[in-house]
């Protein structure tokens, strides 16, 4: 087994995490179980379904906890994570993107078994790139072996967008110029619409939730402009159409404006599923999704079942040393771009603790420094360093352990490929908390 730099200390689990090297990640199993938890009974009250986004956290025994829950299917960006999903048995799996390879095309829409796998296209040179790769693959596996099974079609979803977004039509005719170039490829079966509204805007604000409220209005306006028959093929190989939007900052407006069209036994019509792809609720963070979540704010409409006081919790910490003290008031940390992410706000410190004096295999506390990081903020960042910023008074020194919060838990698990796992929730340590055992992940 490769080393990395979770476990390459070779102590056996549980163990202190006072007697492992930093920096280390370490995932709160307490507080990612609450979160699941949590979206999933908002979901099975908001009566919509769950594909959360898994390049959040690459971890299959993460989306195993997701699916146990409830989740529906997984969401991923890429072929690669696609094939991960289906390796870990993720039952339907969003690919939110596109490939051309001709060889990744027909792994996706091999035939499914007990997963199935629903790809993005947004243009017309996208859908006939991929109808003809899938067209050459049939080819040559007819020529190689006659008797050889047909490759099957793909199932896509077709993606509108907004002019201030990121991918997508930009406008309802040019989405349903998609829609009749994707009915029309041998190759390819339709199998619903979707969007993504979090390109748009990150305002919170009226202003903000009514851009996100009209966007979300024209992926509805593009379902319904579609013909019903175009969702036949897919309806009688027993899929359901797939109406899929949400990150994780507006998936209250997904079901304010989309949910009253989740209609998965066909009462109302063609069997149709609404499908939110949240994915950074399951790890939180201690600034940016604490700051937008919607259960921070008061735009979720009535929901039967949903209290109004939902939250998530922070279930990752970063544990760094301090390694050099310089000057009264500058602290530099062992941990750095190579260890968390910076790209939507640097680290929060949030405790200290200073080892046992002399060190030894029989440590397993330390003395708590309070008030040493009042007022201390991470000012910048380097590939291995953190430069932390100290009040005069503080009495932090080398050797000390720092406890840090992150913002932005998608770049910061993306640097780890194990998770070292803790219990007792993130809110307050008395003490640093025992490692439990590690969980891989897939980046």
């Amino acid at each position: 087994m490769q080393t990395s730099k979770a476990t390459f200390a070779n102590e056996r689990r549980p163990v202190p995490l006072l007697r492992l090297p930093t920096p280390l990640l370490t995932v709160d199993l307490d507080a990612l179980d609450h979160n699941v938890d949590t979206m999933a009974a908002w979901c099975r009250a908001a009566r919509v379904d769950l594909a959360p986004h898994g390049k959040t956290t690459m971890s299959p025994d993460i989306w195993r906890r997701q699916l146990d829950a409830g989740a529906w299917g997984v969401t991923v960006a890429t072929a690669f994570q696609a094939a991960v999903a289906r390796e870990a048995g993720v039952p339907n799996v969003v690919l939110a993107g596109t490939t051309f390879s001709e060889e990744a095309l027909v792994a996706l829409a091999a035939d499914p078994g007990s997963t199935r796998v629903l790809m993005w296209v947004d243009s017309v040179a996208a859908v006939r790139l991929v109808d003809e790769a899938l067209a050459r693959a049939a080819a040559r596996a007819a020529d190689a072996d006659a008797d050889a099974a047909e490759v099957p079609p793909l199932a896509v979803l077709v993606e509108i967008g907004s002019p201030v977004g990121r991918t997508g039509a930009r406008t309802v005719a040019e989405a349903l110029a998609v829609v009749d170039a994707v009915v029309a490829a041998p190759h390819l079966v339709l199998a619903g619409v979707t969007g993504y509204e979090g390109a748009l805007t990150h305002d919170v604000d009226p202003a903000g939730i009514e851009l996100i409220d009209d966007y979300l209005r024209t992926v509805l306006e593009l379902l319904d402009a579609i013909d019903p028959e175009a969702f036949e093929p897919w309806l009688a190989g027993s899929g359901d159409v797939v109406v899929s939007a949400g990150g994780s900052v507006y998936f209250e407006r997904v079901v304010a404006v989309l949910a009253e069209r989740h209609d998965p036994d066909g009462e109302r019509g063609p069997r149709t599923r609404v499908v939110l792809r949240s994915g950074s609720y399951v790890a939180h963070d201690h600034d940016l999704y604490r700051r937008l979540t919607p259960f921070a704010r008061d735009t979720t409409p009535p929901i039967d079942g949903v209290s109004g006081r939902e939250s998530f919790l922070p279930a990752i910490e970063l544990w760094a040393s301090v390694i050099s003290r310089p000057e009264p008031e500058l602290a530099l940390l062992n941990v750095g771009r190579r260890d968390t992410a910076d790209d939507e706000g640097l680290p929060l410190p949030l405790d200290a603790w200073r080892p046992t004096a002399g060190g030894g295999t029989d440590d397993t506390s330390a003395t708590r420094l309070d008030g040493a990081l009042e007022g201390a903020v991470v000012t910048a960042l380097n590939d291995q360093h953190a430069f932390l910023r100290l009040g005069a008074s503080s009495g932090l020194a080398v050797g000390d352990l720092v406890r840090l919060g992150v913002s932005h838990p998608c770049t910061t698990l993306s640097q780890w490929r194990e998770l070292s796992l803790v219990r007792g929730g993130t809110a307050v340590r008395e003490q640093p908390p025992v490692v439990e055992g590690t969980w891989l992940t897939r980046f």
